[in-house]
């Protein structure tokens, strides 16, 4: 492979940033130049994320972050995914006449967790106070930042709408009853007023941080904006996909008694790595698990960008996918067998199942004691088969219309060792109508849960959604330390895949990586409204060359060609053993950068 690069791979020993937005990644790598540390730079890189990419993520949206603290040589989760409402019961929405959760509207709005998760992780692993961090947001949310050509016109796209349906998203998108055009000066008042008040809120209750910190999580939680969230929604009823007006479920009190939590992450020892995911509220292990199944492949022999490596890697992934969408789940309310899972002995036999032709099958592993959950996952997959022809809530990359959120990522290494790798998501301006008054909208993050009973994924108060938001770390025997991921739904965990085992096997460094072409399957069934299954289709990236792709279609695959550079918004940072850092990020869609020294 080339060793030519779209960008340089940013090198140094000082600190490296590196995101889906070159505004938020030099604002954390400002942080780190005035002495902060990994955890107070992408706290404030992730603020400025909602500000600048509001169709892909927001405060009251989802966050799970990976993080090491170098000085107590931990490794953990923040997970702020937060929980269904008391009263999300399936009785509810059987009496709506709903097979499914709507993917937009109050109806799919769980808990509020981003905001939470950042101060979580501010008050025990951060320096800086909580206006230093949150100051960069207040200014580009006030004084305005060029707006995204994409969010433009996705703005453009929903404007009819919005007044029609949406209208305090009208009065904050569209002001002036315009939306604004690609690249000009773009502001939300209405966000840079919250902000503000919540940090001057915080600092009356005291001068120290922590007091501080404290303070913006119970004024999130109970003060002024949770007001102004319930007193919208004691009377809202809003249009949404089901093509119904429907009322949030959410209470005063689900938000008021939840805040994030710290986990333990799960690890899978790989060739010399050990990496590091979410649990199974999220779809992370998949990524683990499609690494036990390719550890019986001699992945090092093949073409890293060739049919043979793209064939064993799909199907590899479409038995792990399997065992998603049938046995994960939140951990505290199901039995997830995740042992077995991860086991020598059962990846031995998946791995058996990879052959030289596409499976067109879904093919979920049988566990003892929870067979009936692979047999249900094969009737759902087989009824939702290409529903609707229907793409997802939740895009995949540039090749879906504009009209769907998404997702943010980034990746932080500072001077001391310190690592955050963090996937936050949820609350997009298409997900909710504005809420009057803070400048953003709620998530509509339970669009992730099943209508059906007895599933680790059916709809149950104070359930995690099983969200796909999943970053990564992992840390070789030699000393190296890496912080990766991706936006993208379903396939976040198949283009960190592919980027990481050429990286593994095949020495290709973090820049050639994320240049290199991306493929994903589209073969199980979707975790976003309205849940479609397409049996055997995959899509790549054209630059693989002609052979690769008719070499593909041999083998039985149903190959769609994806536009150039549009398939994978990945971000990387590696610490090496003597202290040196790299930091990459992709040059797809023109947003991503990494910034360092």
């Amino acid at each position: 492979m080339t060793t030519f690069t779209t960008r340089p791979e940013i090198r140094g020993s000082f600190g490296v940033t590196t995101s889906t937005h070159w505004i938020a990644s030099t604002v954390g790598f400002g942080i780190l130049e005035k002495g902060g540390n990994a955890f107070d730079a992408a706290a404030a890189a992730g603020f400025v994320l909602q500000v600048v990419e509001p169709h892909l993520n927001g405060p009251a949206g989802d966050l799970p972050i990976i993080f090491h603290d170098a000085e107590k040589k931990a490794t953990k989760v923040v997970c702020a995914q937060g929980v269904s409402p008391a009263a999300a019961k399936l009785e509810h929405f059987e009496e709506l006449g709903l097979k499914l959760i709507p993917g937009s509207g109050l109806l799919s709005t769980v808990v509020p967790g981003a905001f939470d998760g950042w101060m979580l992780m501010l008050r025990d692993h951060g320096t800086m106070g909580l206006r230093d961090v949150l100051q960069p947001a207040i200014d580009y949310a006030r004084d305005g930042h060029p707006v995204l050509p994409r969010v433009s016109n996705t703005i453009k796209g929903l404007a009819e709408y919005f007044a029609a349906e949406w209208p305090s998203s009208a009065a904050v998108w569209t002001p002036g009853g315009k939306a604004p055009e690609p690249n000009a000066n773009f502001k939300n008042p209405d966000l840079a007023a919250t902000y503000e008040r919540l940090v001057s809120e915080a600092e009356a209750a005291g001068e120290d941080r922590v007091t501080q910190i404290e303070a913006a999580r119970k004024i999130w939680s109970e003060g002024f904006v949770a007001d102004a969230i319930f007193d919208y929604l004691e009377d809202a009823c809003v249009h949404d996909v089901s093509e119904q007006k429907n009322s949030a479920l959410l209470a005063r009190e689900d938000m008021a008694k939840w805040q994030a939590s710290y986990e333990d992450t799960l690890t899978y020892e790989y060739h010399g790595w050990t990496v590091h995911k979410t649990h199974a509220w999220s779809q992370g292990p998949v990524f683990l698990q499609t690494l036990a199944i390719l550890k019986h492949f001699d992945l090092a022999g093949m073409d890293p960008m060739g049919a043979s490596f793209t064939h064993t890697v799909i199907e590899a992934m479409k038995l792990a996918y399997a065992d998603r969408e049938a046995y994960y789940g939140d951990p505290e309310q199901s039995i997830i067998p995740m042992e077995e899972l991860l086991s020598d002995a059962y990846n031995a036999e998946r791995a058996k199942l990879v052959n030289g032709k596409a499976s067109l099958e879904q093919r979920p592993g049988v566990i003892a004691g929870l067979e009936h959950l692979a047999e249900r996952y094969i009737e759902r997959a087989a009824r939702d088969f290409g529903v609707q022809n229907a793409a997802p809530q939740e895009p995949t990359m540039a090749h879906l219309t504009e009209k769907r959120g998404d997702t943010v990522h980034l990746d932080v290494i500072d001077r001391w060792g310190n690592m955050v790798s963090a996937t936050p998501s949820g609350g997009w301006l298409q997900s909710n109508p504005v809420v009057p008054g803070l400048g953003f909208p709620l998530n509509s993050r339970a669009q992730m849960f099943w209508l059906e009973r007895g599933l680790p994924t059916s709809l149950a108060p104070g359930r995690r959604p099983r969200t796909t938001l999943t970053p990564s770390f992992a840390e070789h025997a030699d000393g190296r330390q890496l912080v990766f991921g991706t936006p993208g739904g379903d396939q976040q965990d198949q283009w960190q895949l592919i980027w990481f085992l050429r990286f593994v096997h095949h020495g290709i460094d973090l820049q050639q990586g994320m240049d290199a072409p991306l493929f994903h399957t589209l073969h199980f069934q979707s975790s976003f409204f309205p849940r479609q299954a397409l049996p055997g289709e995959m899509m790549i990236e054209p630059n693989v060359g002609p052979a690769v792709i008719d070499g593909l279609r041999a083998r039985g695959h149903i190959v769609t060609v994806a536009d150039p550079w549009s398939v994978g918004r990945l971000t990387a940072a590696l610490r090496n053993p003597d202290g040196s850092l790299q930091a990459a990020a992709t040059p797809r869609l023109m947003q991503a950068y990494a910034v360092g020294r």
